[in-house]
């Protein structure tokens, strides 16, 4: 009998349930180079939460009429999405559109809350993903909130949240005045939480010589958290947003990794000549630096570097080199042995799924620390440089001090104009 593991599935009739490629579906060949690039098959040596037992079990519901429960259901939540899978398929399985379309299958098909955890669960992403993110003003105000909670130690840092600042919030970023050369796209939970980052990228930007817009009305929540969670109509809308929010021809700056990937992706998204276009205009930060003709005038701080790869950075953007071309002037670099494997921020999937997260973090801390002592430190006072929100608060959780890359330039800067930080 064939393992249905490893056998392809006979074409036949299919169930509708899965909103998937169909010869995506089948191109796995279950050969199982996936599987030491996938961190919840890392930590739980199950077959269930590798890459290949995942693409299994959707074609057990698609092809073979399988039903859509809890256990399919836990199958494919767990997965982080990392897509490092991809990069070590050699048969070029697009896993990352599979499991957006499961989520999307999923999120149309929710679950009954059968018990007051879970009923939790779905009022919070509801009032999240429907209420909060599509409404910066909203944001803010619950940011407010937080940064209180945080002053009066309400708030655990086991949740990961960034030291929050009043005057960071009360000064938000400010367009040159003259025609701009590039924007600078600011994002939602990063602009309300890690708005320096924003500044420094800015100011590195100006330092190149260029003039820096950022984006008008709606262009303030790209969709990828919407995307990640199967959220995919909504995630429509608010690309369509973002795109009417930065008109023109000029490049589209990201410094998170996560919205950067996403945006990239707005072509397959929407599908129209409109998206294609502004995906082409998209471009991660340090591309952006790495890509300026005259380079940044830096100097040699003899600091050093532990670099993690955000994986939408890797896998999906295939843009981590930009990163080491930018800092290399000014740092010491130095690199992990794992291969770049997550570190289990996954956007939301760290808040969903903190047993799982957390055992993948502890590997890419060991990692780290690992990488540190290989260069001379002690493992211990490491700097680690992440271009991902999500990863710097994930990482930051378990006392582990992240900078972006652009908060690196900026302390190498020669040139004047850098603007003060919050203490």
């Amino acid at each position: 009998m064939a393992d249905p593991l490893t056998a392809a599935p006979a074409r036949g009739a299919r169930a509708g349930i899965l909103p998937v490629d169909e010869d995506e579906l089948v191109a796995c060949v279950g050969c199982g180079l996936c599987l030491p690039h996938c961190p919840t098959y890392r930590v739980s040596g199950l077959e269930r939460l590798s890459p290949r037992g995942r693409i299994a079990a959707m074609r057990a519901v698609e092809l073979d009429g399988a039903p859509l429960d809890d256990a399919f259901r836990d199958t494919m939540e767990t997965c982080v999405q990392c897509r490092g899978c991809e990069a070590a398929c050699p048969s070029t399985v697009p896993f990352g559109h599979l499991i957006e379309g499961v989520n999307e299958a999923l999120a149309g098909h929710p679950a009954p809350a059968t018990d007051a955890r879970r009923s939790a669960r779905r009022v919070v992403e509801w009032a999240a993903f429907s209420v909060v993110l599509p409404r910066h003003r909203l944001l803010l105000a619950v940011t407010w909130v937080l940064l209180v909670s945080q002053r009066l130690h309400l708030v655990p840092r086991r949740f990961g949240l960034p030291k929050l600042s009043a005057r960071s919030l009360r000064q938000p970023l400010v367009a040159d005045a003259t025609r701009t050369d590039a924007y600078l796209f600011p994002g939602c939970v990063m602009d309300a939480w890690q708005r320096d980052v924003h500044r420094a990228a800015i100011t590195v930007m100006r330092a190149a010589g260029a003039r820096v817009g950022v984006p008008g009305a709606g262009g303030d929540c790209c969709g990828a958290l919407h995307t990640h969670a199967g959220r995919v109509g909504a995630a429509r809308r608010l690309a369509r947003r973002t795109m009417a929010s930065m008109p023109g021809n000029d490049s589209i700056v990201v410094d998170s990794a996560g919205c950067g990937a996403a945006m990239k992706d707005y072509g397959r998204l929407l599908g129209t000549p409109d998206a294609r276009r502004f995906s082409a205009r998209v471009v991660d930060f340090s591309e952006w630096v790495a890509a300026q003709p005259v380079p940044l005038a830096l100097r040699d701080t003899g600091r050093r570097v532990v670099v993690q790869d955000p994986c939408h950075l890797r896998h999906v953007q295939r843009a981590q080199g930009a990163v080491r071309t930018v800092l290399a002037p000014a740092y010491r670099l130095a690199e992990t042995a794992d291969d770049g494997l997550c570190c289990g921020a996954g956007g939301a999937y760290a808040v969903r799924e903190r047993g799982l997260a957390s055992q993948i973090r502890d590997r890419k801390v060991a990692a780290l620390r690992a990488a540190a002592r290989d260069d001379g430190d002690d493992g211990r006072r490491m700097v680690v440089v992440s271009a991902n929100p999500g990863c710097a608060m994930h990482l930051g959780a378990a006392g582990v001090d992240v900078r972006h890359p652009a908060e690196l330039l900026v302390d190498a800067l020669l040139t004047a104009g850098a603007e003060p930080r919050d203490a």
